[in-house]
C-alpha cells in the first residue's frame, strides 16, 4: 500500500494550491482526481483568461452561514500574495471592471503555475482516480480507488461544489462531511443566470442579446450596479449573476434601468426644445431602442409626444424606469452556475487551520465548503487563501 503524509483529492484551483504548498513545505503528497486533466474550471474561467483574484477582496464579499468564518484565512493569505506569486511566474495580467484581475493570454498559464509548483514540492498527481471508499483508523486514512488501495496520514477535501457537472462536479465531499458526521448546508445555484415566466419571456425574447449598464437589487436591499444582459432564456450579465446569489425563490428582483438618474431632465430638456419629439425617441438618447419598444408594449412607457406627456405620467414614468420589478421564474441551475452556495458547514471546522473540530486529520477547502463570494475573482481568492490556511497547518 503507497503511504503518504497527505492526500488531496480534487485537482482544481484550491487542491493543487494547497498540495504545492504541503509538499514545498517537506510532505509527501498525493493529488488524486476524477478527471482527464487538473484545473479543468480554471481553464474555462473568466472566458479562457482566467479571473484569479480581486484587488478589493474583503470579507464582505462573501456569503455564509458563519460570516466570519473566512476572515482569518484571507487576512492570512492575501491577494497580493497571490499576485506575487503570478508576476513570480512572469505571468502577465491586467485589471478589468471593479478590480477584477486577468491573465493577459491564457487561464493555461494558471494550471501551468500550479502544477510546476506541485513539480517543485515533488507532488504525485494521479488524474482519472475514482475513490470507492474511505476508513480511518489512529494512524490515519485509508482509500480505496479503482485498481488501488493508498494510505494517508492527514486528508484534504477539495472536490468542489456541483456547478457545471459537465467539468466533473459531483457531491462527493458532502457525501465525506456526512460520513464523518459533519453538517451539509442546503446547496443551491449561485452566480447564475435567471429564467422568466411567460408571457414575459416572450415579450422579452426580442430583446436577446441586449446589455445595458443597470443596478439590480434583491428583496434583502443588497444591490449591484453592473451591465444585465436579456437572453432568450431570460436574463443574465453580471449584475444578474451577482444578485442570484442573494435571491430566493419566489422573491422579486428590482431593476433601475436609468441607473444615473437624470430621465426627468431630459424630458424636460428635450420638451422645451423639441416638444413633438415621440417619448420613445427621447429614450433612445438614455436606452436601446428594443428595450423601449418592449417596455411601451408591457403598458411601462406610453406611444406619446413630449407635449403630450403629462406630469403624472412622467412621475410613473421615472418610476418604473428606476423600479422595474420582475419576479424570475428560476435559475438556470448548476448546469451554468459559476459556484454553489451552501455546503460544508464552517461551525464544524476551525477557522485557522480548515480542520474538522471532530475529525483530526480531516481538512475541507475551496467550494466545498459554505463560503461564496462575488463574482470577479473572489472564489479563486478563496480558494488560494483557504488552501493556503490548511496547507501552513499541515507542515506545522
Amino acid at each position: 500500500m503507497e503511504q503518504f503524509d497527505v492526500v488531496v483529492i480534487g485537482a482544481g484551483a484550491a487542491g493543487l494550491f494547497c498540495a504545492a504548498q504541503a509538499g514545498l513545505a517537506g510532505l509527501r503528497v498525493m493529488v488524486l482526481d476524477n478527471g482527464k486533466k487538473p484545473g479543468r474550471k480554471i481553464l474555462m474561467s473568466g472566458g479562457g483568461r482566467c479571473n484569479f483574484t480581486n484587488l478589493y477582496i474583503e470579507p464582505a464579499a462573501y456569503l455564509s452561514s458563519n460570516p466570519h468564518f473566512c476572515k482569518s484565512a484571507l487576512a492570512r493569505y492575501t491577494q497580493w500574495d497571490f499576485i506575487d506569486m503570478v508576476s513570480r511566474h512572469g505571468i502577465a495580467w491586467h485589471e478589468k471592471t471593479l478590480g477584477q484581475l486577468f491573465c493577459d493570454d491564457s487561464a493555461e498559464q494558471i494550471v501551468t503555475m500550479l502544477m510546476d509548483e506541485c513539480q517543485q514540492g515533488n507532488v504525485t498527481l494521479r488524474l482519472r482516480s475514482e475513490v470507492l471508499a474511505i476508513e480511518r483508523n489512529e494512524q490515519g486514512y485509508t482509500l480505496q480507488l479503482n485498481g488501488a488501495e493508498i494510505h494517508a496520514n492527514r486528508l484534504v477535501i477539495a472536490s468542489g461544489g456541483l456547478s457545471m457537472p459537465g467539468l466533473g462536479a459531483s457531491p462527493f465531499g458532502y457525501k465525506v462531511a456526512e460520513q464523518f458526521g459533519l453538517p451539509v448546508l442546503p446547496t443551491r445555484a449561485g452566480l447564475v443566470p435567471f429564467t422568466l415566466h411567460k408571457p414575459l419571456l416572450e415579450q422579452l425574447q426580442t430583446l436577446s442579446g441586449v446589455s445595458l449598464p443597470s443596478v439590480v437589487t434583491a428583496q434583502d436591499g443588497t444591490q449591484f450596479r453592473e451591465n444585465i444582459l436579456f437572453t432568450h432564456r431570460g436574463m443574465s450579465g453580471p449584475a444578474v449573476l451577482q444578485i442570484s446569489s442573494y435571491w430566493r425563490a419566489g422573491e422579486p428582483v428590482m431593476v433601475n434601468l436609468a441607473p444615473d438618474g437624470g430621465v426627468d431632465a431630459l424630458l424636460d430638456e428635450q420638451r422645451q426644445a423639441h416638444p413633438n419629439q415621440s417619448l420613445k425617441n427621447t429614450l433612445a438618447m438614455l436606452l436601446p431602442k428594443r428595450l423601449i419598444e418592449v417596455l411601451m408594449s408591457l403598458g411601462l412607457v406610453p406611444d406619446v409626444t413630449l407635449k403630450q406627456l403629462n406630469s403624472r405620467q412622467q412621475a410613473d414614468l421615472v418610476a418604473h424606469l428606476s423600479q422595474w420589478e420582475i419576479v424570475p421564474n428560476g435559475t438556470e441551475g448548476y448546469r451554468t452556475a459559476e459556484v454553489t452556495l451552501g455546503g460544508v458547514d464552517t461551525h464544524a471546522l476551525s477557522s485557522r487551520t480548515m480542520e474538522a473540530r471532530t475529525v483530526p486529520g480531516l481538512y475541507f477547502i475551496g467550494e466545498v465548503v459554505d463560503v461564496t463570494g462575488w463574482l470577479g475573482g473572489y472564489n479563486f481568492q478563496w480558494a488560494w487563501s483557504s488552501a493556503w490556511a490548511c496547507a501552513q497547518a499541515l507542515a506545522s
